[in-house]
Order: C-alpha cells, then sequence, then structure tokens
C-alpha cells in the first residue's frame, strides 16, 4: 500500500465519527455456501455495482452506520463490485451502467485487491460511492488527494489486467449465489440474502451476533426484522434491463474530509 507523506493513520472507528450520515433510496440480475466465522463475528456481504444510485446510497447512507458504536468489531465485512454486470466471450464484459461503470466496479476492486484491510480501502470507496452519490463521479480520482493515497498501485492493477481478473472473480462469486441475487444492492447476512429489507439490515446482523460482548449499538436493533408478508412488493434497487431512477433531495452536506 502506497500513502502520501501525509498518510491518514486514523482508525475507522475515528475516522466515521467525524462522518455528518446522510439520509437519502437497489439495480437486479450459481452456489456459494456462507459457513459461520470461527470468530464469533457475523458475515455481511455486499453485492453491488459502482453506478448504481442505490448501491451509493446504501454505502453512503446505511453501510456506514456499521461505524457507530463499534458495530463493526461484530462483523466481518465483504465488498463485491460486480453487480448486475454481464460477461460476454473472451472474458470480456458488459456493466449495467456502462463503461464508466466497468472502469469504477474495477477500481474498487483494485483498492481492495491493494489494501486489504477494511480501514484502507472502505474510505476510498466510501468517497467514490459519495461522489456517485452526488452525481460527481467524473471526479472520482480526487479521493486520492482527499485520503492521501498514491494512485500508482491501483493504476498498474487496473492496466496490467488485474483489476480485469478480479473482475472475473467477482463475476463467478456473484453469479454463484443461491439463490441468485435479484437486484442490488444485494445484502446477505450469515449466507441468507435480505431482499427488500436490506436497508434494516444492523437488525440481522445484531439479531444473528452470539458473542459474549454485547454492544451498546445493538440495543436499538434487536427483534426488529421484517417479517416476510410485511416487505413491500417493488424493492428499492436497481434491476436488470432498467435504468436506475433519480435520487431523492440530499439532506446533509459533505463531510468534513471532502
Amino acid at each position: 500500500m502506497a500513502f502520501s507523506s501525509k498518510t491518514l493513520s486514523f482508525s475507522l472507528g475515528l475516522w466515521f465519527s467525524l462522518l455528518l450520515l446522510w439520509s437519502p433510496s437497489t439495480c437486479s440480475a450459481s452456489a456459494i455456501t456462507f459457513l459461520p466465522l470461527e470468530s464469533g463475528k457475523v458475515s455481511l456481504a455486499l453485492y453491488y455495482e459502482s453506478l448504481c444510485p442505490y448501491s451509493a446510497n446504501f454505502v453512503v447512507n446505511y453501510l456506514v452506520k456499521l461505524f457507530e458504536d463499534d458495530l463493526i468489531s461484530i462483523v466481518d465485512l465483504k465488498l463485491v463490485p460486480w453487480g448486475n454486470a454481464k460477461l460476454r466471450g473472451n472474458d470480456t464484459f458488459d456493466c449495467q451502467h456502462g463503461p464508466s461503470e466497468c472502469l469504477l466496479n474495477t477500481v474498487e476492486a483494485c483498492a481492495i485487491e491493494t489494501w486489504p484491510a477494511l480501514n484502507d480501502h472502505f474510505p476510498f470507496i466510501y468517497c467514490v460511492e459519495s461522489l456517485v452519490y452526488e452525481h460527481k463521479y467524473p471526479q472520482w480520482e480526487s479521493c486520492y488527494e482527499k485520503l492521501g493515497l498514491n494512485s500508482t498501485l491501483i493504476a498498474e492493477c487496473y492496466s496490467s489486467g488485474l483489476g480485469k481478473e478480479l473482475e472475473l472473480k467477482y463475476a463467478a462469486e456473484t453469479n454463484a449465489l443461491q439463490p441468485p441475487h435479484q437486484y442490488v444492492p444485494w445484502v446477505v447476512v450469515d449466507g441468507q440474502p435480505l431482499y427488500e429489507d436490506y436497508e434494516n439490515f444492523l437488525s440481522y446482523v445484531c439479531n444473528a451476533y452470539n458473542g459474549t460482548t454485547m454492544l451498546k449499538g445493538c440495543n436499538e436493533y434487536l427483534n426488529t426484522i421484517q417479517m416476510a408478508g410485511e416487505k413491500p412488493n417493488d424493492p428499492v434497487a436497481c434491476k436488470e434491463g432498467k435504468m436506475a431512477a433519480l435520487f431523492g433531495r440530499i439532506r446533509s452536506t459533505l463531510t468534513s474530509w471532502m
């Protein structure tokens, strides 16, 4: 991992304590077995695509809540940037929102590979998705400077073909999901997809946690899981073959570091 001389050496908990949370509103398409983590942590996987507005909304306004009250300490978080992309011949693929999405999916895959620690790659992905959320994604390279990161390793990952290999790996993983994903964001807790209730993921995480440390942050989420019959008929999601709906009104400002 290459950082500038002004490397931001902070923990995710401290970093996210500085965030001003936003409150805005999923994109759609064979088997992966999820095993309980020996650490006692809850497995949380997010299958998404970079330019789906609902994926960006989930990252910026919902997933970030993991870092409040140290809930991230009970979660093993996995990000899979592929979504509804389609494989073509000769290991090529098309992305639902066009070439720019293929670029950013690959860049985010490279970030996960280059900076495998969550507190290294998540701030970068959060920054990029914040720009997507604001309809400013062409400015994504500004995230390197904002976070004090050196772009060289990501550029090398992308240009060398490693990024493409990573995307093909994520394609295989996404296509192997059972049940198959129907849209993105597709959120899976301990191997179980949350379907339309994905924004309520913290309730599933807290109810699935069987560790000995009780976290104050889980108090409000325990026993608040929707019953199947209560799910909305049409999920707020990016579905395969449909253009995403426009964002709702943005109700907060940029974070202090952006």
